[in-house]
């Protein structure tokens, strides 16, 4: 592997203060960030984001190359969860299994923010197609987890039965795939317009709050690996493999559709990803008896961590050995 490509994603600014918040946690420093900072920022970077793929969808259109990336997308959402949930029956029961399989069948938006200022600042050029892969990746993997719980798990008296109504808007109608989507339809809507008044706002301080959000994961990541004791190594093992083989079946998708090199590189970020915030919200809410410190922490402070530092070069690495839009 090119060694470069790892020193280039790890100078990059915004994965510096990363560490600089995990440093702050490990020396004891009191630093810490006010909490509706962290929730503004993500809005912001979710709305901006979205905005900028709808506006390059306006460009682009609707075609079958796009179409075909956008079923794929909703299939490895799909059929990563079920899988890993086979996998990870091996060492848990049947309620942490479904919940950890469906965090690494869900995506991490962060992650897919860093891979897109990654690819911007080695000039590779991706659809802002990925966006709505993006939104519409998060949220099937919340059903199929529930539905392996249900299925799966031992039947006991007294179980209430779930209500389908409150999961399905958990899962499509969360605060964040809310945001990705209606921000990405306003930015198909207005199109150059709409691009020209808000690309100050959407693009001149992006970089900006990618940095202040990173700081914030940072301090956050480092506070939960102290739990990540509690996983044993066989789901310590799980939270680095699962990202690297995920992401091999993204690259093997890419390439029989024949996607570009930066669109291949987002595809297999974001099936490498795990959810740490929308997953863990619906898992609390339907499957009460899996454990959040288990699902959390390997997602949020390992996977997450392996993907922005090592993860997004070897999977542009690979992409390279490949010839994948080339």
């Amino acid at each position: 592997m090119d060694g470069s490509l790892i020193l280039f994603n790890i100078l990059n600014p915004p994965v510096l203060f990363f560490f600089l918040g995990m440093c702050a946690v490990f020396c004891k420093s009191d630093l810490e960030i006010p909490y509706p900072l962290p929730k503004l920022f993500s809005l912001y970077l979710l709305l901006a984001i979205g905005f900028k793929g709808g506006y390059e969808l306006s460009r682009s259109g609707l075609n079958t190359q796009i179409i075909l990336t956008l079923v794929a997308a909703v299939v490895m959402a799909s059929v990563v969860p079920i899988y890993s949930y086979f996998i990870l029956r091996y060492k848990l029961d049947n309620y942490n299994a479904a919940a950890i399989a469906a965090a690494y069948g869900s995506i991490s938006a962060v992650t897919f923010i860093t891979a897109s200022s990654f690819l911007e600042k080695l000039h590779i050029a991706y659809g802002g197609h990925m966006v709505a892969a993006l939104a519409l990746m998060e949220s099937p993997a919340i059903v199929v987890g529930l539905i392996l719980v249900r299925f799966f798990a031992p039947k006991k008296e007294g179980d209430e039965e779930v209500s389908w109504r409150k999961v399905l808007q958990e899962a499509f109608l969360n605060g964040s795939v809310f945001l990705l989507v209606g921000s990405l339809l306003v930015g198909a809507l207005t199109g150059e317009t709409g691009w020209e008044k808000l690309q100050p706002f959407t693009q001149g301080i992006f970089y900006g709050a990618l940095t202040f959000f990173l700081l914030d994961m940072g301090l956050v990541a480092a506070k939960r690996i102290r739990e990540l004791g509690k996983t044993g190594s066989f789901l310590i093992g799980f939270s680095v493999i699962s990202p690297i083989v995920n992401a091999l079946v993204g690259i093997s998708i890419a390439k029989v559709l024949g996607f570009t090199e930066g669109n291949a590189l987002l595809f297999a970020v974001l099936s490498a990803s795990a959810s740490y915030i929308a997953v863990p919200a619906a898992m609390r809410m339907t499957v009460p008896e899996a454990n959040p410190s288990l699902y959390v922490s390997m997602a949020l402070a390992l996977t997450f961590p392996f993907n922005i530092v090592i993860g997004i070069p070897l999977y542009l690495e690979i992409i390279h050995r490949l010839g994948i839009g080339a």
